[in-house]
């Protein structure tokens, strides 16, 4: 376990911070969640057009939930208290060797990441829900985004990265299977071969406005990293 601590401890150092007062602000605003309220609105409203009765919606929409809900209460409420590892800004041993943003700190505990946990839940449910190519290239990188700025900001270890990952992405994949077993009861068959849908029936023109709407969000994070820190 030293072995692996030790590790961690190097890959945090090699992964966290810069001199860049632009990618403290930046690196800031993308691991805000009021960032992305946007993009869930967005997710929210390709679900709504794609759906054609209201036990859909909120199927869908409880489901995409329910995960988020599920990662972040076995986290916040069961692990973090039990296994009470330190934040890398708080621990003793490196907390002066990891660099911080000014007045950005965290006092609750490190493992595992809520926010590659909620992230990766969140983007394997939509990936499997809507079936695009394009679309689960983005949602990936949204969570890995997430998930290294926590190592940026030095909230986290990889390793609390990583199971994070890995559990929020069986959560999301449990939740689909919740949705798929329910859906298939309540809705008719249908197959979908037209060039303008996925196979799970999600129109091209709505998933392409979740994608405009992630690359405004990043385009408003960037010009507004580079407004401040001027």
């Amino acid at each position: 376990m030293s072995h692996i601590n030790d590790i961690d401890q190097y890959l945090l150092l090699l992964l966290n911070g810069s001199d860049s007062l632009f990618l403290d602000r930046l690196m800031t605003f993308l691991t805000t969640g009021m960032t992305w309220i946007p993009l869930y609105l967005a997710l929210l409203y390709m679900v709504v057009k794609n759906n054609e009765t209201m036990g859909q919606i909120l199927l869908a929409a409880g489901c995409a939930i329910g995960a988020v809900l599920l990662t972040a209460s076995v986290d916040n409420l069961l692990v973090k208290p039990l296994v009470a590892r330190p934040r890398p800004c708080n621990e003793v041993a490196i907390k002066y060797m990891v660099d911080v943003v000014y007045r950005l700190s965290d006092r609750d505990f490190s493992f595992f990441s809520a926010h590659a946990a909620n992230t990766s839940s969140l983007a394997v449910f939509f990936i499997l829900l809507v079936r695009h190519k394009l679309f689960t290239i983005a949602m990936i990188a949204w969570s890995l985004v997430n998930c290294y700025t926590r190592l940026y900001l030095g909230f986290h270890y990889p390793s609390d990265i990583l199971c994070g990952l890995l559990f929020g992405s069986l959560v999301g994949f449990v939740a689909y299977l919740v949705y798929l077993r329910i859906f298939n009861k309540i809705s008719p068959e249908s197959n979908f071969v037209s060039s303008h849908y996925t196979k799970t029936g999600y129109a091209i023109s709505d998933i392409d406005v979740v994608l405009s709407v992630l690359v405004y969000i990043l385009l408003f994070c960037i010009v507004s990293s580079l407004v401040t820190s001027l």
